[in-house]
């Protein structure tokens, strides 16, 4: 094997990576997990809130 030859392997495995995370990452089956991470912050705050309201 020549060094073009590894170079044309690792593209194509970087390739097939990136496209497999894309695919997983805008999967209709994933979207109300995601939908439900992109939230926890806003639920964090909430909680964060109403303890504060209750000590004083």
């Amino acid at each position: 094997m020549d060094y073009g030859t590894v170079q044309g392997i690792i593209t194509i495995v970087v390739m097939v990576t990136f496209v497999g995370i894309f695919a997983w990452a805008y999967s209709a089956r994933r979207k109300d997990q995601f939908d439900e991470a992109a939230n926890l912050v806003f639920s964090d705050e909430q909680s964060k809130n109403k303890d504060s309201g209750e000590h004083k």
